[in-house]
């Protein structure tokens, strides 16, 4: 799901030279489109979507330092970065792994709000709430342990598809959301008790010690590099004996020292050896680590792990 976000460069002229370049950038007519666009900048300098897009139209032309001199007048145009130029700099070797910007994560997700749950399953063949459904079922039932919670939090609750997927499991469900947009169509369900708009780590860190019984997080950790963090976060909230399950983007673990990788999705991809480590640091009890597609992706599956820890 490409973010295409648009902020006025305050000149109407400049504006329309966009709106025109990018036309050429769908048609195919990229030196075309470049060359707009650098005369597009001459009139608003600080024009963070155009900037963006020529670093997109560099790229997509080879052009790796042009690409990258141009992401880098995008990101410091807009301190927010809510184009995610930082993570095109990462990708082409110009910035340090690092998180998301927020801004970012929360445009992109704001934008795809009213037709997320079309794109994802209709389109992409989305079954990560399922997966965890699922998973923690199995590790319930090898456990001797009944699949009922009392109270569950869903990271980057989305829509509601998770909470849909426990919904005869849970009796108080809580969704956080960085995204406005999301939290919306999230309360349209009436599958929450509560809802509050927050980053994850942040969402959890307002819970009190030993407050939940399941923690889930469906397609949501593939936006965060460093998962130590989070997986603290949710192991202090779970209460003895509870349940954490999410979901991951996975790689083969070569060609990163430290597990995780940014895919050319712009999502992270962590390798199971990390999560191991990762779970090990929190002082949370590995259930199930599985190889399992979330989602298609190019018409191709998205290789993933399903992963069910629980805090003893």
């Amino acid at each position: 799901m490409p973010l295409r976000l648009f902020l006025t460069s305050g000149d109407l002229m400049a504006d329309r030279r966009f709106e025109f370049a990018r036309d050429l950038q769908l048609k195919g007519d990229l030196a075309a489109a470049a060359d707009l666009l650098e005369q597009t900048i001459e009139l608003a300098p600080n024009f963070t979507s155009a900037w963006f897009t020529l670093g997109e139209i560099r790229a997509q032309l080879g052009e790796r330092d042009k690409a990258i001199a141009a992401f880098r007048k995008s990101r410091e145009s807009d301190a927010s970065d809510q184009h995610g130029a930082h993570l095109h700099l990462m990708r082409l070797g110009d910035a340090q792994l690092s998180e998301m910007p927020k801004a970012y994560v929360q445009a992109l997700f704001d934008q795809y709000a009213p037709r997320f749950e079309h794109v994802l399953i209709n389109d992409l063949g989305y079954r990560a709430p399922s997966l965890i459904f699922k998973a923690v079922v199995a590790a319930r039932v090898a456990a001797k342990k009944p699949a009922l919670f009392r109270r569950a939090i869903d990271l980057g609750c989305g829509t509601g598809l998770a909470a849909a997927a426990f919904a005869k499991q849970v009796d108080h469900f809580i969704g956080i959301d960085l995204s406005p947009g999301m939290v919306k169509e999230a309360r349209a369900t009436a599958l929450y008790a509560e809802l509050e708009v927050a980053d994850m780590i942040e969402g959890l860190r307002t819970k009190s010690d030993a407050s939940a019984n399941l923690v889930v997080a469906a397609d949501a950790f593939v936006y965060l590099s460093d998962l130590g963090p989070v997986l603290s976060e949710a192991r202090r909230v779970l209460a003895s004996g509870g349940v954490l399950a999410f979901t991951l983007e996975t790689h083969d673990g070569r060609g990163s020292g430290r597990g995780i990788v940014l895919g050319e999705g712009l999502r992270y991809a962590h390798s199971a050896e990390y999560v191991r480590d990762a779970m090990a640091k929190a002082g949370l009890k590995l259930l199930t680590l599985e190889q399992a597609s979330p989602r298609i992706e190019n018409n191709e599956p998205v290789r993933g792990l399903v992963v069910v820890a629980e805090k003893t």
